[in-house]
């Protein structure tokens, strides 16, 4: 976990670098979330995980699936289920956009990212469009390219 990198200010405490690589992400979101106490000091312990996560709106909220927050090593009866549904917070507006969009076009809300926002934890959210196997080969083919070309370049200055 990268818990000191920056991002226009803003400190990375995790990436979900399997979500760029299954979808194509069209458009992205800010959202808070709504953590208790320890979760937060096992955030800042770098104690968290974005692989499988995923995000749906349900009864007009929006809510992360999947996201796993490592127990406090110093909590006791505080500590929270590591996997247990969490809240994110947005506008009423916006979670409304989002589920019209997830409804009519077919995709997904994936957290990309989770960072630290001055003191609160942000959530980068995408609106994702799933990829085919053979997009992800394609994909990967030009990226194998472009590190050749590089490597080419490297040696010839």
């Amino acid at each position: 976990m990268a818990a000191d990198k920056k991002k226009n200010g803003n400190r990375t405490i995790a990436d979900n670098r399997k979500a760029r690589h299954d979808y194509y992400v069209l458009e992205s979101y800010e959202a808070g979330i709504e953590l208790a106490g320890t979760e937060v000091k096992s955030i800042r312990e770098g104690g968290v995980n974005l692989k499988d996560c995923y995000c749906r709106v349900d009864n007009g909220e929006l809510k992360v699936y999947g996201m796993h927050i490592s127990p406090y090593t110093k909590g006791n009866i505080f500590n929270k289920d590591p996997l247990r549904i969490r809240r994110l917070l947005m506008h009423k507006k916006e979670i409304l956009r989002l589920y019209y969009r997830v409804k009519q076009d077919g995709l997904t809300l994936v957290p990309l990212s989770l960072y630290f926002k001055g003191s609160n934890v942000k959530v980068q959210l995408g609106l994702c469009k799933g990829k085919k196997n053979y997009d992800k080969r394609a994909t990967e083919a030009a990226r194998e390219m472009n590190r050749e070309a590089d490597r080419a370049m490297k040696i010839r200055h």
